[in-house]
């Protein structure tokens, strides 16, 4: 199919009640066995959680994603609730490691971030509520984070539309308020980061103004290497895409002005867009009736 180059996580791996947990609180869990709700596969204690990493990597995917920490869109936990133990993650670590590739997590909680490090995790997706103590750990580790900036913003303005419940709604406020100050203090701490916006379903459409919002704090050389060159190292593709050298990819965006000097032009491709390179070939633009 004509597209980007993915690389996916396969099925979060969240445990019984954690942030991957859809299921409605009358549906019981055997317990005998790794379950699949929804995008996630619930797996308890350090052998299932081993088995669901393994399972993943066989479905053929490029890196293991867990949920470490409460989430907004999962109505029975908190955003400060820690999950997982230690000794669980680090099983999926092995198996990562073992498989040439990383874990991420999807954490907003310092608790839950901290655990995650000590647990060897390599990257850290979102970290909304991200404090000194904790940038720290992450810089001293190694470790990346993606924050996911404006999906907050959309789900205020459209989480009730889509269908998130009361629940959900009240907890947007706390991690929307905080993600612009944990991305600011990640930049100052000198943590690597790379471009995420987690945005689902329709929603994905306003993907580009994720350059707005970092733009706010800052500069334009920074987000425009978190979009490029920083998510291809973090993804193993460095040397072969986000950047412009002999023996990549040549996966090319051409815009009518320098996003070095202002990023924002990059949140209005219908105004800026002039063509996109896939391979040394240029993507035919999408017919009007076909976008969506």
């Amino acid at each position: 199919m004509l597209g980007p180059r993915v690389q996916y996580a396969g099925r979060m791996i969240s445990q019984t009640g954690g942030h991957g947990d859809t299921r409605g609180l009358n549906e019981q869990h055997l317990g005998c066995h790794c379950e699949e709700a929804g995008i996630a596969v619930i797996a308890d204690g350090v052998d299932q959680v081993r088995w669901a990493a393994r399972e993943q990597l066989r479905r053929g995917a490029s890196f293991l994603k867990l949920t470490a920490s409460g989430g907004v869109a999962s109505p029975h936990d908190d955003i400060s609730s820690v999950q997982y133990t230690e000794e669980e993650i680090r099983a999926a670590v092995v198996e990562a490691a073992n498989a040439n590739t990383y874990v991420t997590v999807h954490a907003y909680h310092p608790r839950a971030i901290q655990q995650a490090l000590r647990a060897g995790v390599g990257c850290v997706e979102h970290g909304n509520l991200l404090d000194e103590e904790t940038a720290a750990l992450m810089k001293a580790s190694g470790a990346w984070l993606v924050p996911t900036l404006v999906t907050y913003e959309l789900l205020a303005q459209q989480g009730a539309a889509a269908g998130l419940g009361e629940a959900s709604l009240a907890k947007i406020a706390e991690v929307r308020d905080g993600g612009l100050a944990a991305y600011a203090l990640a930049a100052r701490s000198g943590i690597p980061m790379a471009l995420g916006t987690d945005l689902l379903a329709e929603m994905e459409v306003a993907q580009s103004q994720e350059f707005l919002l970092r733009a706010q704090v800052a500069p334009s050389a920074r987000v425009v290497q978190e979009a490029t060159c920083h998510g291809a190292r973090l993804m193993g593709w460095e040397g072969k895409a986000g950047t412009l050298q002999i023996g990549a990819w040549a996966d090319v965006l051409v815009v009518d002005a320098n996003p070095l000097e202002d990023v924002r032009i990059l949140a209005d491709p219908q105004t800026h867009l002039r063509a996109i390179i896939k391979g040394g070939q240029v993507v035919p633009p999408v017919a009007p009736s076909e976008e969506g």
